[in-house]
C-alpha cells in the first residue's frame, strides 16, 4: 500500500506587508505632490525602509509561497521606491548630476507601462487589486506628463489622485487582514 503525503503551506500571507508598504508611502509622498508639506526626510526614511525594505521582504515571501505576480509586483515597487529615494539624494548629496526632466519622464512613463501590463494581469484577481494597479498606472503617467509640461496643476492632480491609489492599497490590505482575521468577509474585495 503506498502512502501519499501532503504538504500543507503553513506559511503567512505577506501581501498585507506589502500592500501596506506601497499604500502607507504611496500616500505620503503624494500628499507632497498635493501641495500638502514639503519633501522631507519623513517621506524619504518611508521609501528606503517600508515603502522599499519591506514590499522587498514582502516579495521574498510570495516567492515562497509561489506567487509570481506578488513576486514580482512587491519586488518591483520596493525597488522602485530605493531608486526613487536614491535619484533625489544622489544629485543632492553631489555623487552623480541629478536626474534631467527628460530622465525622469522616462523613468517615470517606463514605470506606468510596466504598471499598465501587471494591471491586465490583476484582471484575473479581485477588484480591489485592480483598482490599486489601474490607480498606480494613472499616476505614474500623470506624474511623467506633469513633469513633460511643467504643469504644477497636473502635478498637484497626481498627488491627490495618488492620495486616493494609496488608500486603495491600505485598505486591500486591511481587509486581507481582517478578513483572514476573522475567517469571513469583513471588508469586501470584490
Amino acid at each position: 500500500m503506498a502512502e501519499t503525503t501532503q504538504i500543507a503551506d503553513t506559511t503567512a500571507n505577506p501581501a498585507p506587508l506589502g500592500l501596506l508598504g506601497f499604500g502607507m508611502t504611496t500616500v505620503l509622498l503624494n500628499m507632497h505632490n498635493a501641495g500638502i508639506f514639503t519633501l522631507g526626510t519623513m517621506i524619504l526614511a518611508m521609501g528606503i525602509f517600508y515603502g522599499g525594505m519591506a514590499q522587498i521582504f514582502a516579495g521574498w515571501m510570495e516567492w515562497k509561497k509561489g506567487n509570481t505576480f506578488g513576486l514580482t509586483a512587491f519586488m518591483s515597487y520596493g525597488l522602485f521606491w530605493q531608486t526613487l529615494v536614491f535619484l533625489i539624494l544622489m544629485g543632492k548629496w553631489g555623487w552623480f548630476d541629478a536626474a534631467s526632466e527628460k530622465g525622469m519622464v522616462s523613468y517615470l512613463f517606463m514605470w506606468g507601462l510596466f504598471t499598465f501590463v501587471m494591471w491586465i494581469a490583476t484582471l484575473k484577481h479581485n477588484r480591489a487589486l485592480q483598482v490599486v494597479f489601474f490607480t498606480l498606472f494613472v499616476l505614474f503617467w500623470l506624474l511623467a506628463i506633469g513633469d513633460a509640461t511643467g504643469s504644477a496643476a497636473v502635478k498637484h492632480f497626481a498627488g491627490w489622485e495618488g492620495i486616493f491609489c494609496g488608500f486603495s492599497a491600505i485598505y486591500l490590505a486591511l481587509a486581507q487582514v481582517l478578513n483572514e482575521t476573522y475567517g469571513k468577509t469583513v471588508l469586501p474585495v470584490g
